[in-house]
């Protein structure tokens, strides 16, 4: 839906947490920092989260669940929601995407699109 009412914009950045990671254990932990910005119209509020997070393997985890980090933050027009948390692969490079499932003031329930964004151990791609 291309609707200018629910318009929700998300973006990542990522970081190896190498003090927390057992490469030699196939353990790469990374912490991925989300901002969610509602240049819509109208209110949404948060209710839940898809992840699909793929190694280099092409191993998938899916993560599904209620809200980010124990919250279900509403969003006013113009405002945003910035939230840190972490996944662990057992590869030095991977990708997550998913979605949340938003629902507006007035009730309209839709998937804000989380688009593909890379995990990496600095280097490794060099």
């Amino acid at each position: 839906m291309n609707d200018s009412r629910y318009d929700i914009r998300i973006s990542a950045r990522t970081a190896w947490l190498d003090v927390q990671s057992e490469p030699e254990r196939n353990r790469y932990f990374f912490s991925y920092t989300i901002t969610i910005e509602n240049h819509g119209t109208s209110s949404a509020q948060l209710m839940t989260r898809h992840w699909i997070i793929t190694d280099a393997h092409g191993k998938v985890q899916e993560v599904r669940g209620d809200g980010v980090v124990g919250e279900q933050p509403v969003l006013a027009p113009g405002a945003r929601f910035r939230y840190t948390s972490g996944a662990l692969l057992e590869t030095p490079v991977g990708t997550m995407q998913g979605s949340y499932r938003m629902v507006a003031d007035d009730g309209h329930g839709f998937d804000a699109e989380i688009s593909a964004f890379r995990l990496a151990v600095p280097n490794v791609l060099n």
